[in-house]
């Protein structure tokens, strides 16, 4: 494992067991600090270096010489040339600085989706921390000008949500408070950038989510399909510590463990012997049984999508095996969908089985190498593979470079669940401590600011390193509308962006364009035989023989 609970270069610590993507494996909407993650919401590009300077030398601990992982690959790094300068600049030194680096990419077919760096979140549906902290990750994501998804369920397990039941109307919905305020939120900050994404499950189908999303907010919307996800290969749960929303799930439609209708569980809930009740979805395709049948139903569902009025479609598939992985490529090239994100094994933003994330499912990076190749199938036959996102395992911004660099040219974007819920968390508690009458209302878990925040400062523009560059875009009257959990999340935003800009003159290549699997090696053997990514002794080796032999 390359990370370890601490990490004493950077003055950081995790409260738990530091799990591959150096996150804590449980990471708490009420933590105090202070893992790399969480306190880069607040000094933001401080933490790329060293504490201390002045003071210390520094040297890696990385041992990426044993296991199969992100961890396991290296980038290169070059000591001539340049390529991908943006126009009106020349490879002078002068000009090839980092700050020059443009993260800028986009994703699509007939439409393309602009995107300012190559970033967006995870699926954020019906958990209840999805709900309390949306602001912060809408309103951020929006501002940093990356897509945003909703993830699923949203309308189902919204309480204030009417769904017409009457014969020959089943799946109309009338009203969905929720959903409306969740798109909203992104729009009212959308300038262009990024998008507003909002996935489909079994049961969103059943109620219509699609074609309500589709009449209120037309093509303002990309719609995603959902196959499954790297946390769990079963449908997404929630639980819940009400009997009576417990039955209201149920007669939603919804699998509910224990059953609340069963009056021998609803008195063990009254004795206090069952505490609370988990919701199900259900498992998707059980109707078909061949590939035939799975790619007829899902053109069929992509032309239905279409017919619509949605001019974007995306599918995200989770961490099953390689024909899965071949279908989700192949359908979504033919179908010309805008996006397929992949999401490896295992962590998830909600209530997945804990043993179930730990053994099911294929890791990220080989999953990943995998994908390359099948898609270096595909093109080779002349098509135009579909743009990908990878997802699993993501908080840093050497991930973000190497995920890219694997997937090189197709992956546009990386996908992060978890690390970039973390400045929510934060902001949102920082906000509250400042302003009790505030607590309520923004989800704070904390009276006062706990010692790892005062190191930093007592007022928002003090704790948050983006505070006055925000200001500056949004202006002082509109900064009191954003919440501190936004301001958190276009902080930590600010480090990863620069980080990925710094790796990226490292390797000479001053557009997300230019970056190719050139650019990283293996730091094992087994690393470069799982990924074929060669070994770090074997890159350039016969060119430096050329050199030694002139």
């Amino acid at each position: 494992m390359r990370f370890s609970k601490s990490n004493d270069v950077l003055g950081t610590m995790n409260r738990g067991d530091a799990a591959e993507s150096s996150l804590c494996t449980l990471c708490r909407a009420d933590c105090k600090g202070k893992c790399e993650t969480w306190l880069s919401s607040m000094v933001g590009r401080k933490l790329l270096y060293p504490r201390s300077f002045g003071l210390v030398t520094a040297g890696a601990n990385n041992t990426t010489h044993v296991g199969v992982s992100y961890n396991s690959l290296r980038i290169q790094g070059y000591a001539y040339g340049a390529r991908g300068m943006a126009p009106g600049l020349s490879n002078s030194q002068d000009d090839c600085i980092f700050p020059n680096v443009s993260l800028e990419t986009e994703f699509g077919k007939k439409v393309k989706t602009k995107v300012r760096m190559p970033l967006m979140t995870g699926a954020l549906g019906s958990t209840f921390i999805a709900e309390k902290y949306w602001d912060a990750f809408a309103i951020g994501g929006a501002i940093v000008g990356i897509p945003v998804v909703i993830g699923e369920n949203v309308v189902g397990v919204d309480r204030k949500s009417e769904i017409s039941r009457e014969p020959g109307k089943r799946g109309k919905i009338i009203s969905a408070p929720e959903l409306d305020r969740r798109i909203e939120t992104y729009m009212r900050y959308h300038d262009g950038y990024g998008a507003m994404i909002v996935q489909l499950n079994v049961e969103d189908t059943r109620n219509g989510v699609a074609e309500y999303v589709a009449d209120k907010y037309g093509d303002r919307c990309i719609i995603e399909l959902k196959w499954g996800q790297g946390a769990k290969n079963i449908g997404g749960e929630i639980q819940v510590r009400s009997l009576e929303y417990a039955m209201f799930l149920k007669e939603r439609g919804y699998v509910v463990d224990p059953d609340p209708s069963i009056p021998e569980v609803q008195k063990g809930f009254e004795q206090g012997a069952i505490k609370s009740f988990a919701r199900h979805s259900r498992l998707g395709a059980t109707q078909l049984s061949s590939v035939e049948q799975v790619r007829e139903d899902f053109m069929s569902t992509v032309e239905y999508l279409r017919g619509l009025g949605f001019n974007r479609v995306t599918l995200k598939t989770g961490s099953y095996g390689m024909e899965e992985l071949a279908m989700a490529i192949k359908f979504s090239t033919d179908a010309q969908l805008d996006l397929l994100t992949i999401d490896g094994s295992g962590g998830g933003t909600g209530m997945s089985p804990w043993n179930m994330m730990q053994s099911w499912g294929v890791p990220s990076v080989i999953l990943h190498a995998k994908a390359h190749e099948y898609a270096n199938m595909l093109a080779a036959k002349g098509r135009q593979v579909v743009d990908m996102s990878f997802a699993g395992g993501f908080a840093l911004e050497d991930h973000i470079f190497k995920a890219l660099a694997l997937g090189a040219p197709y992956t546009k974007l990386v996908c992060m669940g978890r690390a970039i819920m973390i400045p929510g968390f934060l902001g949102a508690n920082i906000e509250g401590s400042i302003y009790p009458e505030r607590r309520e209302r923004v989800n704070g878990n904390w009276n006062k600011l706990p010692k790892t925040v005062l190191e930093e400062g007592k007022t928002a523009d003090e704790i948050f390193a983006g505070y006055h560059d925000l200001e500056k875009l949004v202006g002082r009257e509109e900064m009191k509308n954003i919440p501190y959990g936004a301001i958190a999340f276009y902080t930590l935003a600010d480090k990863l962006a620069c980080g990925v800009q710094q790796l990226m003159a490292g390797v000479r290549k001053f557009s997300l364009k230019e970056i190719s699997r050139n650019d990283i090696f293996s730091g094992n053997r087994e690393t470069a035989r799982e990924t074929g990514i060669p070994h770090v002794s074997d890159v350039n080796d016969e060119s430096a023989r050329k050199i030694l032999n002139s």
